[in-house]
């Protein structure tokens, strides 16, 4: 698997995580709103072209779980992306996904 860098910056009502790959000028990213400290809605996932393939958009995805979860937090899967995944690991995420 590519070695993706993951960062994450936040403001009081919004966070981004960005996706790096060496070599890459583009980034991926994930974008959410925080509804309240237990409560934070995936509004958005990408992967430009250039990153196609390489599991960006998921390792994205499996960060933010991860952080929920040492948070404490449920997330809102309104992202078409992250709602397919949280499908896919129901079971799994069930800690943290609110449907």
């Amino acid at each position: 698997m590519t070695e993706v860098i993951i960062t994450r910056t936040d403001t009081d009502s919004k966070a981004r995580y960005a996706a790096r790959v060496e070599g890459i000028a583009e980034e991926g990213e994930l974008t959410i709103s925080k509804v309240s400290p237990t409560l934070i809605i995936a509004d958005h996932t990408l992967a430009p072209d250039s990153m196609r393939g390489m599991g960006v958009a998921r390792q994205l995805v499996d960060r933010l779980i991860a952080d929920a979860r040492a948070a404490g937090q449920r997330i809102v899967p309104l992202c078409p992306y992250v709602r397919a995944q949280a499908e896919k690991h129901r079971e799994d995420w069930a800690d943290v996904i609110q449907w």
